[in-house]
């Protein structure tokens, strides 16, 4: 991948096993800092098994350079203080709490550092989604669909992370709102966060990323620039689809 700003993350030959079933095998990516990298592939391609590795969630082999220094052993804990942040698949919010109290929990790690003025963190979340102000006082578990991925990513906003991992942001959402979450997620990058997107709608991944790379059977099977993976013949055969128009309308902001 050609990073002109050098990469935040840089992941080389990364494997997972599950006993003998091996899930990832020697797996190489890299994020640059402030570009947004996706990784598309079908279901069981070991999309969300990378996420879950790289974050210290499951066991794995390889090298793990996150910031220029080697984690030799992804532990959650030690690589969310160091700015590494996840929003799972199932978003895992805690419904009986507030919308504002869901925000206040993401910023946990800032707060046992010692930093006491987060306001400005949650106002940031909140200029960012709007429409997460209007109801920051009510329970998570009255959200839509839609406002529930948004407070997801305004929770791991508010740790202040320099790698935002996203799977599969756009599940269970109706097309206008996954146009309308892809639209945040672009503008995200202009506020230097790196992001790393796993998503099936590849698509709308592919519209709003710099880089590319797609993953089948647990081996990076293509990687490009993200225009030119959304011209290859190959990948609009297999992923993109012909004759749908009204998608590449739904993918743009």
């Amino acid at each position: 991948m050609n990073s002109q700003v050098g990469p935040i993350l840089e992941v080389r030959d990364l494997s997972v096993a599950y006993g003998k079933v091996e899930a990832l095998g020697s797996v190489s990516i890299c994020v640059g800092k402030g570009q947004i990298v996706t990784v598309i592939g079908p279901n069981g391609a070991g999309k969300t098994t990378l996420l879950s590795a790289l974050i210290g969630l499951l066991g794995s082999r390889g090298e793990v350079y996150f910031d220029s220094h080697l984690e030799k052993t992804p532990d959650v804990e030690r690589m969310v203080a160091n700015g590494m942040v996840l929003v799972p698949e199932k978003r895992e919010l805690f419904g009986g709490m507030s919308v504002q109290d869901n925000l206040q929990l993401g910023a946990f790690h800032r707060y046992r550092r010692g930093e006491r003025h987060l306001q400005r963190a949650m106002d940031e979340v909140y200029d960012i989604f709007p429409r997460l102000k209007e109801r920051r006082r009510q329970l998570a578990a009255t959200l839509s669909g839609g406002e529930r991925q948004m407070l997801a990513v305004g929770r791991a906003l508010m740790a202040g992370p320099k790698l935002l991992m996203l799977d599969e942001p756009s599940l269970g959402l109706a097309p206008m709102i996954t146009r309308e979450i892809f639209c945040i997620i672009g503008r995200l990058r202009e506020s230097g966060v790196s992001i790393l997107l796993v998503e099936q709608n590849a698509r709308a991944a592919l519209a709003v990323a710099d880089y590319g790379y797609v993953l089948e059977t647990g081996e990076v099977a293509m990687q490009g620039e993200a225009s030119q993976l959304r011209d290859d013949p190959r990948v609009i055969e297999t992923y993109l689809g012909l004759g749908k128009k009204h998608q590449d309308r739904l993918a743009a902001c």
